[in-house]
């Protein structure tokens, strides 16, 4: 018997939470309207986007109020706390005032609603180390929907499938370097990646559905992060007209010269060196996407790829080298080489020289793609 009373009280209490602001609140409202098919009248909101203390304190009472007194014409109802934002470790909630008004929630929650009463809470930004987050997934129906994080390494792959996924849902579909363009124009993030596939869609019509690279390039804006991807792209290409626009681009942006040189260029010719040693003393094929020359690289002797860059966790960084192995065979050893060595001389000049810091940077494009 007690675990069908568990059971009940799981199915009236839900909880949508994770740092993918969209889907949250996507799924939040989406469930809200599932759980109260009486509409208006059967829902109570709260609305807990609180700037201080006080605030918050004010919408955990109102909350509690609510969850103890019956619907209107003693119907059933729902309790949505929405947008709570003093879940997170801040200054408001560390609060002992916020610490226990929600402790006496729990305990409400713990203890059974009325009968009829159903309660959702939606939160983007909450401290898992904390008793109420603990105690809340355990009687709760709990989603997570987190978001990527674009400055860990890797990322670009769940970001492109899910480019992809989302994709299919407007019927749209992309080759896979449409999709890798798209992922570092949007950086992965859900509610960008929604707007400019909607974006997509309208521009392609009905009669076309396969989105190109010259698609994303016309409609798609290019961020900071896109441009940088662009540059390595056309310096890996030999594209020299490109790459000194897109540098252009970027000093036009503010971007720093030594930055640049040190997130775009660099990186660039050292994976581009990378892969094609490996390449041509192991006899490695060109990938036919990005990501799939991980598992190439996964079949060599450890000590064939020890010196290659890891993740924070010891993990190959196997997306950027299967970016520059697409296009090592454009490039040989020797040039590669030579333009590792032009990198070092214009970032001791970039620091010395009395040369504009733009015509150091150009200087070195040229060097690198003209050979």
């Amino acid at each position: 018997m007690p675990a069908a009373k568990s059971a009940t009280q799981k199915a009236a209490i839900h909880a949508v939470l994770g740092t993918d602001e969209f889907e949250v609140k996507r799924v939040a409202l989406e469930l809200s309207r599932e759980l109260n098919p009486g509409g208006d009248f059967g829902l109570e909101t709260v609305d807990c986007a609180a700037d201080n203390v006080e605030q918050a304190v004010r919408a955990i009472n109102s909350a509690l109020d609510a969850l103890q007194t019956f619907g209107m014409f003693g119907g059933e109802k729902l309790v949505w706390m929405k947008n709570v934002n003093f879940l997170a470790d801040s200054v408001v909630g560390r609060s002992e005032n916020i610490l226990g008004g929600l402790e006496k929630l729990l305990g409400v929650l713990q203890s059974g609603l009325p009968e009829g009463t159903r309660f959702l809470l939606s939160a983007t930004d909450v401290d898992k180390r904390r008793t109420f987050y603990k105690s809340l997934i355990k009687i709760a129906e709990t989603q997570t929907f987190d978001g990527l994080d674009n400055s860990k390494s890797g990322w670009e792959m769940d970001a492109s499938m899910l480019v992809q996924d989302m994709g299919r849902k407007l019927g749209l579909s992309m080759d896979g370097d449409a999709a890798e363009l798209f992922t570092l124009y949007t950086g992965g993030d859900r509610r960008i990646i929604m707007s400019e596939l909607e974006k997509l869609d309208l521009y392609l019509g009905k009669s076309r559905r396969n989105v190109t690279n010259e698609d994303v390039r016309t409609i798609t804006p290019l961020s900071r992060a896109g441009v940088i991807f662009e540059l390595g792209n056309a310096i890996s290409a030999r594209q020299l007209p490109h790459a000194l626009e897109l540098l252009k681009q970027l000093l036009f942006q503010g971007e720093n010269e030594m930055g640049i040189i040190l997130v775009a260029i660099i990186p660039t010719v050292r994976n581009l060196l990378l892969v094609k040693d490996l390449m041509v003393r192991h006899k490695l094929a060109k990938p036919s996407q990005p990501f799939m020359f991980g598992k190439q690289l996964e079949r060599l002797p450890a000590d064939a790829i020890s010196h290659l860059p890891r993740t924070k966790e010891g993990k190959l960084n196997a997306y950027p080298l299967g970016i520059a192995a697409g296009n090592a065979h454009r490039y040989t050893i020797p040039e590669l080489r030579n333009a590792l060595t032009a990198c070092l001389e214009a970032n001791v000049a970039l620091v010395t020289s009395p040369t504009e810091k733009e015509v150091v940077l150009n200087q070195l494009i040229v060097r690198i793609i003209s050979g």
